[in-house]
């Protein structure tokens, strides 16, 4: 489903039964020595992906690290992201030269938990799902938010929090935009709003944001 939100110049792989338990690389090992099952298959199933991705992209046998928060750290010249939730994980490479950055996201189907609507969603957020038909769109937006932050962090190195980007949902598009409330947003992201892309399934939504390497011509 997320590969069908990116463009061809991505590569997406997406986690096998047997990929939740394969062999770790010898540097990736360390990285979850001491994590509890859950944590390690979900690390494990993310490397495991992510490393079958560069393998298509050129970068063969090279270990995904992570940085300090613990986002994967990609070789030079890739940029790209992982996702996890329960039963579902998926990494998505490409090369420097087509993408500035990338984020991807899946979520399982359904509503918040309560009380953390409050937590990542706006006024003008609430109000907007509250208006849509089912009970995802929350969901959907918390999921979003995730893809920015992971196409931000690596760009500006800097946090962005759930309430400082605001979006907009496109239901009949399957799109969104996302307007940025803080300074050097389009440093980051070239354009204010940035837009992504959705897909729902029976039992998930998936987003992803993509930004292309070079600034459009203005």
């Amino acid at each position: 489903m997320i590969a069908s939100l990116l463009p061809s110049a991505v590569v997406t792989v997406e986690a096998g039964a047997a990929d939740w338990t394969a062999p770790l690389l010898p540097e990736e090992e360390p990285l979850v020595a001491r994590a509890v099952e859950k944590r390690r298959r979900e690390f494990t199933a993310g490397r495991t992906c992510g490393r079958r991705a560069l393998e298509q992209l050129g970068w063969a046998g090279l270990p995904v690290l992570s940085g300090p928060r613990r986002e994967p750290v990609w070789p030079a010249g890739v940029v790209g992201a992982i996702t996890h939730c329960r039963g579902y994980c998926a990494a998505a490479v490409a090369r420097a030269t087509e993408l500035r950055t990338l984020g991807i996201d899946a979520e399982l189907r359904g509503p918040l938990p309560q009380g953390v609507i409050d937590l990542v969603c706006t006024e003008q957020e609430r109000r907007q799902v509250a208006e849509l038909p089912g009970d995802h769109w929350a969901t959907l937006l918390f999921s979003a938010k995730e893809s920015i932050y992971k196409a931000w962090y690596p760009v500006a190195q800097r946090w962005l929090g759930y309430l400082d980007a605001e979006l907009t949902i496109d239901a009949d598009q399957d799109c969104f935009s996302a307007r940025i409330l803080v300074g050097g947003a389009e440093e980051v992201f070239w354009s204010n709003p940035v837009r992504g892309r959705f897909a729902l399934s029976d039992e998930r939504v998936f987003t992803a944001v993509v930004v292309p390497a070079n600034r459009p011509y203005r």
